[in-house]
C-alpha cells in the first residue's frame, strides 16, 4: 500500500511519541509499504523548529531528519 504521512504522524514517528497509534507504527515500519511525506510536512516542521514551536529532541537541526527518513523507507513527495 502507498501511504501519506501528516506532518503530526511523522513528527510522532520521529520522535518516537506514544501519540502515534501502534497500528500506525507498524504501518509505517511494514517494509511492503511505500510511506512519503510531503515536501510541505518538512516545510512545516523547519519553520516551527526555527521559530522556537517544535523541538524534536533527536535531531539537532532539520538537515538531521532525513537520515531517519531513509533509514525507514520514508520518501519526500513533492506533493503539496
Amino acid at each position: 500500500m502507498q501511504y501519506l504521512l501528516d506532518t503530526h504522524a511523522l513528527i510522532w514517528f520521529l520522535d518516537g511519541n506514544a501519540e502515534l497509534l501502534p497500528k500506525a507504527q507498524a504501518t509505517i515500519e511494514n517494509i511492503d509499504n511505500n510511506i512519503s511525506v510531503s515536501v510541505a510536512s518538512m516545510w512545516e516542521i523547519a519553520i516551527k523548529i526555527s521559530v522556537g514551536k517544535l523541538e524534536l529532541h533527536q535531531f539537532p537541526s532539520t538537515s538531521d531528519i532525513f537520515p531517519r527518513l531513509i533509514e525507514n523507507r520514508i520518501f519526500v513527495s513533492e506533493i503539496i
